[in-house]
């Protein structure tokens, strides 16, 4: 009996949370489709402190208000920037740049389409409690920059930090072993190395070199203050407190927020001040024209790896989008969006060759992000046209291998010993528990030698260069899109847009539909993919934001293999 009421109530709890759940996710679902009213004379608000991504993902979900809280996708903020621009009820943008969680060349895409924006002429205020970097970068394109009078503006110059776990791995008694091929690439320099080669070293001071001098040309054009100047002012740190942001010109004023809004009164003619989100602003879809001429847009974000899946870029998935594209005769021309540091190998040249043949049939044009490097090169090399920004980070023309001997850390630290049968000499090969053979480890050096020789084959044919120029600047070395366009690795400045126009130009279409690939989920599936990665993802997310060098090193250690991947994890503060 007691057996048959504990079956009874689990069987009704079950249902109760089936119920719940239907309802919330009927309730969200229309929140979601609700459609957004902007009013006349409205400010769209742009805020960037939510980490941004190429393209809008999962929203999550809150179900003790039932709400939906939009992810922060580039797409929508560069679209609803140009839509803004011929949309009569929006009288002007206000930039609350308190916090800033982008990339530098996210930030140039977005501060290039204000500039496009401004052209109607309507106005850009910025304003923020303390500006980063980067955060005053972007505000330097508004007509007026605000501080908070108690803020201040942070001015310092680049630098880049890398972690280096050799002395951590050698106290756990794990050896890495490292095979590859080109001084400059130093993927692997954290594990075998204390401190940065003199190669590393070197390139890193040039390509971070290069990003400041643009940016300070940026400002200085926009500021009126000399690009030596402001280097002087960096050196020193200069602005320490926000009267200093005013007397260097970097500020126009020093007002709280709600003088802020007095301000932004002035240019709409309101009492009250109505703004609209840029996330809920351009939250219309496109409706299609299934025979009308259509340009694909592809993105492909994040790391490159074999398979499938719903993480990063899978070689099986984004072939299949490839293809898919290739074969539909409304698609005219294919936009590629990459902002990857690479992967494997393997999987790059998977997607590579659905580029090339893809290009056979209608143009090509790639769009790079913040990072289109290594193997995000190599999927980038098949193309018409190659489309970065002055600050992207590209080339690391390079291939490795690294595999890790665990066999001593299990024996002195956890008394645990490996033994094996086996029928042919390296039918063992490779393992996690022993040193590598002489034979083995010749054998994956001429591995890589080869993978790289087919890296710089390919990009020497798709480039139009010789193989002995794209060895000379590859070998592994990273460059920034300014030295990117010098060498020959790009062809142009500009970002999605100028990408697109490109595709359209060289289709020789004037009226097309865009179509984002991989097609959005549905407003079910959206919302049961973001109960999912709510509930899976919860934990090791915090895990990830704390512990942030921890995850590179595990994510490291399983990327053994043979890999075209980018040096490091690069932030530039």
């Amino acid at each position: 009996m007691k057996t048959f009421l504990k079956m009874l109530l689990a069987s009704i709890l079950g249902m109760l949370i089936v119920i719940v759940i239907f309802f919330s996710v009927l309730v969200l679902s229309i929140n979601l489709t609700e459609p957004v009213i902007v009013k006349n004379n409205s400010i769209l608000k742009i805020s960037l402190h939510k980490p941004l991504e190429d393209r809008a993902g999962i929203p999550s979900v809150n179900f003790f208000n039932l709400s939906i809280e939009s992810n922060l996708g580039l797409n929508h903020i560069l679209f609803g920037i140009e839509q803004a621009k011929y949309d009569s009820r929006i009288k002007g943008i206000y930039l609350e740049l308190s916090g800033i969680s982008a990339g530098i060349a996210s930030v140039e895409e977005i501060r290039n389409a204000l500039i496009s924006f401004k052209q109607s002429g309507k106005y850009v205020l910025a304003y923020a409690e303390s500006y980063s970097q980067k955060a005053y970068y972007l505000a330097t394109i508004a007509d007026k920059i605000y501080l908070n009078p108690f803020g201040n503006v942070d001015f310092r110059g680049m630098s880049s930090e890398i972690p280096f776990f050799k002395g951590f791995l050698d106290k756990l008694g794990i050896d890495v072993q490292i095979i590859r091929h080109g001084k400059f690439k130093s993927a692997v320099e954290p594990f075998m190395l204390d401190k940065m080669s003199e190669e590393n070293k070197a390139q890193i001071v040039e390509y971070m070199g290069s990003i400041w001098n643009f940016i300070l040309q940026t400002i200085s054009a926009s500021r009126d203050i000399k690009p030596e100047e402001l280097n002087t002012i960096a050196n020193n740190l200069e602005l320490t407190f926000a009267e200093d942001a005013v007397n260097k010109k970097f500020v126009d004023k020093l007002l709280y927020e709600d003088e802020v809004v007095a301000e932004l009164l002035k240019y709409t003619g309101e009492k009250t001040l109505k703004t609209i989100d840029i996330t809920k602003y351009y939250s219309t879809p496109v409706t299609l024209n299934e025979k009308g001429d259509k340009i694909a847009l592809i993105y492909a974000s994040g790391e490159i790896m074999s398979g499938e899946g719903d993480s990063d870029i899978m070689s099986k998935n984004m072939a299949n989008i490839i293809q898919t594209a290739r074969k539909d005769s409304t698609i005219k021309a294919v936009v590629f969006r990459v902002n990857s540091p690479g992967g494997s190998a393997p999987a790059s040249e998977i997607i590579a060759r659905e580029l090339e043949l893809t290009k056979q049939k209608k143009p090509v044009v790639i769009s790079m992000g913040d990072v289109a490097a290594s193997g995000g090169y190599w999927i980038s090399a098949p193309s018409d046209k190659i489309f970065a920004h002055h600050t992207t980070i590209t080339g690391s023309i390079g291939v490795f291998a690294m595999l890790p001997d665990f066999g001593k850390t299990a024996k002195d630290k956890l008394g645990i010993t490996f033994d094996v049968a086996k029928t042919n000499e390296h039918a063992d090969f490779p393992s996690l528990t022993r040193p590598l053979r002489p034979a083995e480890k010749d054998y994956l050096q001429k591995s890589v030698e080869h993978v790289y020789s087919k890296f710089i084959n390919k990009v020497a044919n798709f480039r139009n260069m010789s193989e002995e120029k794209v060895d000379s600047i590859g070998q592994g070395r990273v460059w920034s899109g300014v030295n990117a366009l010098d060498i020959g690795l790009i062809d142009y400045f500009g970002g999605i847009k100028e990408a697109v126009d490109e595709a359209a130009r060289l289709a020789d279409i004037s009226d097309y539909t865009l179509l984002e690939l991989p097609k959005e989920l549905s407003t079910f599936e959206m919302i049961m993919k973001s109960i999912e990665t709510k509930v899976s993802g919860s934990v090791n997310n915090e895990l990830s934001m704390t512990l942030k060098h921890y995850e590179y090193l595990v994510n490291s250690l399983k990327n053994y293999g043979m890999l075209a991947k980018l040096p490091y994890k690069i932030e530039i503060e």
